[in-house]
Order: structure tokens, then C-alpha cells, then sequence
């Protein structure tokens, strides 16, 4: 700092060094914290001064009645290096950008694609867990089952058993109700199914007995049709479960089932 002194007919020139706190790592001449330089007025130029101070590289302003700074240029400052950050493609100065856009891009795009198909991955593996967690356990599914010997159904009857807290009915046919069922013209129907398509076994009628209009319980043995009569509506199905009047839409459903030796279903 530069600034009148009460001495007549000169000037102090006051140098401070702040260090800027930065390690190198290198070994830095310390210079010291105060240098007074007294200068005569008459030669109180910036000339003077410049060759009145250490010589470095240093900017004076002075006058009469203004105080004055100089400031040390900071040349133990070390610019940083990003080189081990960027690409490989880059580092040469000489080359342009646009001789290494197709390679920066393809890297870009197999990035990218990498990391979508591995998170579409985890998201199928988390969906799949989560799905999987809300499924009927083995001894569930082992419970859903029934067996039912038909020895215990008369002919001409109908039997009623609980299959998945839902009633089910198992009919046993006579000849003459399987003759007249496999004789009705399919495209009279309103859910056209024929009587074999229905059956795996003429003798024996499977479906779940719930009525396909509003989900009431159908009366075996009755109605217009010899079937199935809900009363709830006034729906109407033949010996084969087939709708045939009133206002359900659908046949009822047949579950699926198998003979797995003479006389023994298995329903589920």
C-alpha cells in the first residue's frame, strides 16, 4: 500500500504479501510480510517507484492524496487437469469434433441401451415377485380340487357340491336327454356351443352353477328346457348348460375337469 508519509518531501511504499493459502507441494520463497521503500517526492513518479520497489511484475497508481495498491501476481497456482476424466477421443488438440462424433455417439447409445435393458430386467423381476406373492400357495390349489364319485349320482339327476365356494353341478344324463341335446341346430342358439363341445363324457354334464345374468343360483331339473331355471330373471338352460331363453347372456361355464380312472371326476 502506498500512501503520503509524514515525512516532508517523501512518499512510503508499503509492500504486503497474502498468502493465498494454496499447497503445491513445492518449496516457495517467503517474502517478507512488510517492505518500507522511502521515496523522494520529487521522484515520486511510477517510474521511480516501479524501480524503488522489488522488481516484479507490479501496477502502481499514485498521487498526492490517493492511496495506492499493488498487487503480486499468484504464480504458484497450479491449473488442474481433467485428462484422466475425458475420452479417449478428445484428448487430441489437433483433431475436430466432428472427426470423433461417431464413436462419442455409439458409446452414448450402448450406454443408454445397456442400462435400459438392465432396469427393464429389474422391473420385470420386481412385477413378477410382487405378482407371484399374490397367487394361491401349493396348499391352496391343493384344496381347490374335488373328487366325486359318480356311482353316487343317479340317472336323470343332478347333484349340487361346493368347488371354490361356488356351487357345482354334476348331472348325470339319460340317453334320451343326449339324444335331444346333440340334436339342437347350433345357430338357433344364443351362445351357440354344440353338446360336444361341452362334454367330455355324454353321460356326465360339468358346469358351475351360477346363473350367467346376474350371478344367482339356476334350479336344476326345471324350467322350459328340462334344464336349469334361475328365477331371479326367468333364464332358461337345456340339459347341456345352454342358454335358451330369458336374459342371460352366456351359457354356463364349464371348469375344467377329468376322468382320471372309471367312475372318479376330478373338478379344479
Amino acid at each position: 500500500m502506498l500512501k503520503p508519509a509524514n515525512v516532508p518531501g517523501y512518499f512510503k511504499a508499503v509492500s504486503q504479501v497474502v498468502s493465498n493459502q494454496l499447497n503445491t507441494g513445492k518449496q516457495v520463497a517467503i517474502i517478507p510480510k512488510k517492505k518500507v521503500v522511502f521515496v523522494p517526492w520529487s521522484s515520486s513518479s511510477p517510474a521511480a517507484l516501479r524501480k524503488a520497489l522489488p522488481n516484479g511484475n507490479v501496477t502502481i497508481s499514485t498521487g498526492p492524496a490517493v492511496s495506492s495498491q499493488i498487487r503480486w501476481a499468484h504464480t504458484d497456482i497450479t491449473v488442474p487437469d481433467f485428462t484422466a476424466y475425458r475420452k479417449d477421443s478428445t484428448k487430441n488438440p489437433r483433431v475436430k469434433s466432428s472427426e470423433t462424433e461417431e464413436g462419442r455417439k455409439n458409446y452414448t447409445y450402448l450406454m443408454a441401451g445397456a442400462l435400459s435393458v438392465g432396469a427393464a430386467y429389474g422391473a420385470k423381476a420386481v412385477v413378477t415377485q410382487f405378482v407371484s406373492s399374490m397367487s394361491a400357495s401349493a396348499d391352496v390349489l391343493a384344496l381347490a380340487k374335488i373328487e366325486i364319485k359318480l356311482a353316487d349320482i343317479p340317472e336323470g339327476k343332478s347333484v349340487t357340491f361346493k368347488w371354490r365356494g361356488k356351487p357345482l353341478f354334476i348331472r348325470h344324463r339319460s340317453a334320451a336327454e343326449i339324444q335331444a341335446e346333440q340334436s339342437v341346430a347350433v345357430s338357433s342358439l344364443r351362445d351357440p356351443q354344440h353338446d360336444n363341445d361341452r362334454v367330455q363324457n355324454p353321460s356326465f354334464l360339468v358346469v358351475i352353477g351360477v346363473c350367467t345374468h346376474l350371478g344367482c343360483v339356476p334350479i336344476a331339473n326345471s324350467g322350459d328346457f328340462g334344464g336349469y331355471y334361475c328365477p331371479c330373471h326367468g333364464s332358461h338352460y337345456d340339459a347341456s348348460g345352454r342358454i335358451r331363453k330369458g336374459p342371460a347372456p352366456l351359457n354356463l361355464e364349464v371348469p375344467p375337469y377329468s376322468f382320471p380312472e372309471e367312475g372318479l371326476l376330478i373338478v379344479g
